[in-house]
């Protein structure tokens, strides 16, 4: 059994987990301080009609905590990232009090109290007192293995740490500890929980400081003894190559040097190595910069910080996949969702040579004797899948895309690993069909990474060959004998729409909306979506026009009368279950997408197009238009997709395009001049 089979009993993907009991009618968060609030913010935004305790054995807390929820609502409406009426009911039913009796019908209890031992045993003994047999109880430790602190208890089996990262509303990873006394029921239902409430659970083993904490304690302690050779304003600023900010500018804005202090110096029950530096005990606030400012780093002392930073980095990384504390894939993704990690650390190794590598952790190993080094080849740590998760149930693999960070849009790597599993199980005899999800409940796929595209604008060529090469799923698809069922589980937006109208079948939750929106940004989907929803549907037609010229989405309701959408489920358990239902249905009959000319009605549109209320470009409709029409008249399936490339290739060296991407990039509406 491999190191995620160890740790994910049940499944990979958290929502394929069917849990036990429902979503919590009564929560509570104990310690009103720094993260308290914020935990109990992110629980009430997700479920506004759940009842929240917010519990501190002081008043002052308990006040600036209301003050800081109330904060929070405010801006969230200012921004639009919450109704008024969602506002309101995130605001009521939260209970500030010191009386732990209160919370005794509580489901979940999420303890947030100072990192200190004695003291979260006592509050744990207070607890188990008063709530249910069954509630859960949890501690946000960033540090404590689980067993110090739940061995006590008389029920430990319904314990766990879940260590949220700041800020605890909107950092999407949670680490749930699978600790040899939690039940799996409370670890499935843990790591269910926080999925369906909008967080990304990672799932570690019980170690000092998990998998995030080792990387980021580490890397702000090695920082600190890097201060005998350079200031921190050139660390930060040479940190900045791989982080979006330097340690010491995060350790400024969360008054972290205790915090790496105690966590170190915990970890030295590992080796003497993880001591702390001295220095972060006699500064408050370090002199640095504010991320991207100028800064003069010497090269000599650029190199030697940045072998360092990388050689701790690097040291961890190996560690924690040696010692099975994580997963690759968890490491990756949680030190860039997380830490604010520009690449993930394996990547960054891949992207070194092995020689590069080596030396560097043979230069670490001599300036900092006893931290871990490899212990198997170095291409060993890149054998893992980054950014799909492949789960399997009564025969039927399930590939789900994990970029939640991202709304799961495809990348070159997410559709290269799609293609590897599509590839390896078509012919075996075992697997009866696909399905591809996306993580979470807010996305299938969000659309394709722009990546390399900016480049190639104004180059028909190059565009219409990357178009191909990102369509290489889609036409395995369409060849396979094995069925491949789309289960979108809410926005499927341009290539990710692209893939999933390329499955066999497509099934969806009532909340889901299928889009084009390519136009608004001056350019057409070119990897299909011009041609395929005509041929396989022909009876949306005037749709799917209005679609691709016009961006209009799709509500799933809609998708189904016009035929796009097979079935339509309450929740994303009932989501998969269709799903398996279709690839059961579909076995030995396979519906491919009609060859030959087709007929499609007249294309009628505006004088002046609009999404909404932006202006579209009139070039790039006019292109797209032509590139329908053109699609349709195409003969066969193959030169229809030709076109479709052609199509993209075309609309790439327009001004619109032009404008269109470099507005995307600036963060800013498009100005469309014709």
């Amino acid at each position: 059994m491999d190191q995620g089979h160890k740790l994910y009993r049940s499944a990979l993907n958290p929502l394929l987990v069917q849990p036990r009991r429902p979503l919590p009618k009564e929560a509570a968060v104990i310690g009103a301080g720094t993260i308290g609030p914020d935990i109990g913010y992110y629980l009430k935004s997700a479920l506004p009609g759940c009842k929240l305790f917010l519990v501190d054995i002081a008043a002052e807390p308990l006040q600036r905590a209301e003050q800081r929820i109330l904060d929070y609502t405010q801006k969230a409406v200012a921004k639009k990232k919450l109704k008024p009426e969602t506002v309101a009911a995130v605001r009521e039913n939260v209970v500030y009090t010191t009386d732990y009796k209160q919370i005794k019908n509580c489901d979940l209890v999420i303890e947030a109290a100072t990192e200190d031992i004695p003291l979260k045993q006592k509050i744990f003994a207070a607890v188990e007192k008063i709530v249910r047999e069954d509630t859960i109880i949890t501690s946000n430790t960033s540090s404590i293995p689980a067993d110090r602190l739940f061995s006590k208890m008389q029920r430990p089996q319904r314990t766990s740490i879940t260590h949220f990262f700041a800020p605890a509303w909107r950092s999407l990873p949670v680490e749930v500890v699978a600790w040899e006394e939690a039940s799996q029921e409370v670890l499935d239902y843990l790591f269910w929980f926080f999925a369906q409430t909008g967080k990304a659970p990672i799932i570690t083993a019980n170690a000092i400081c998990f998998v995030l904490d080792r990387i980021f304690d580490n890397w702000c302690n090695e920082s600190a003894h890097l201060l005998e050779n350079a200031t921190a304003s050139q660390i930060d600023r040479v940190a900045e190559e791989f982080v979006f900010a330097g340690p010491f500018f995060v350790l400024n804005m969360a008054n972290g040097n205790p915090i790496i202090i105690e966590t170190n110096t915990r970890q030295m029950e590992e080796g003497s190595h993880y001591k702390p530096a001295p220095i972060l005990g006699s500064v408050d606030r370090w002199l640095t910069h504010r991320p991207g400012s100028p800064i003069d780093v010497p090269e000599d002392v650029r190199r030697a910080v940045r072998d360092r930073l990388l050689g701790i980095l690097f040291s961890q990384s190996f560690d924690i996949i040696d010692q099975g504390i994580g997963t690759p894939a968890d490491l990756n993704f949680g030190c860039q969702a997380a830490l604010g990690f520009k690449k993930g650390p394996l990547d960054l190794m891949r992207e070194l040579s092995e020689e590069e590598v080596s030396r560097i952790m043979l230069r670490f190993q001599a300036e900092r004797p006893g931290f871990p080094q490899a212990r198997q080849p170095l291409g060993a740590y890149q054998d893992f899948q980054r950014f799909i998760l492949v789960d399997e149930i009564d025969g039927v693999k399930i590939i789900t895309i994990r970029r939640p960070q991202a709304m799961n849009a495809l990348n070159d790597e997410v559709t290269a690993e799609t293609l590897a599993v599509l590839t390896q199980y078509a012919t075996d005899p075992a697997v009866k069909g696909f399905i591809i999800t996306g993580y979470g409940t807010a996305a299938f796929s969000a659309g394709a990474d722009i990546g390399k595209f900016p480049e190639m604008l104004g180059d028909s060529a190059a565009s219409a060959q990357y178009a191909r090469e990102c369509a290489k799923v889609q036409v395995f698809m369409d060849q396979m004998d094995k069925p491949v069922v789309a289960a979108v589980n809410g926005l499927a937006l341009g290539g990710g729409l692209e893939v999933a109208i390329r499955c066999h079948r497509i099934v969806a939750t009532r909340s889901a909306s299928l889009q084009f929106p390519e136009i608004t940004l001056g350019i057409l989907p070119g990897i299909g979506g011009c041609i395929v929803p005509y041929r396989k549907w022909p009876q949306g037609a005037h749709l799917f026009h209005k679609m691709i010229c016009l961006g209009r989405p799709l509500p799933a309701r809609e998708a189904v009368e016009v035929g796009v959408v097979a079935r339509l489920a309450e929740n994303y358990a009932d989501l998969i279950t269709a799903a398996i239902d279709e690839v059961q249905a579909l076995q030995g009959k396979i519906p491919r997408i009609p060859e030959g000319q087709i007929d499609i009605p007249e294309i009628h549109l505006p004088d002046d197009p609009k999404a909404g209320n932006q202006t579209l470009s009139r070039e790039a409709v006019a292109i797209a238009v032509d590139t329908i029409k053109a699609g349709a008249k195409a003969e066969n399936l193959a030169e229809a997709l030709e076109i479709g490339y052609q199509g993209f290739g075309k609309i790439a060296c327009t001004a619109g395009a032009q404008e269109g991407i470099t507005a995307f990039l600036e963060k800013r509406p498009p100005e469309f001049k014709k």
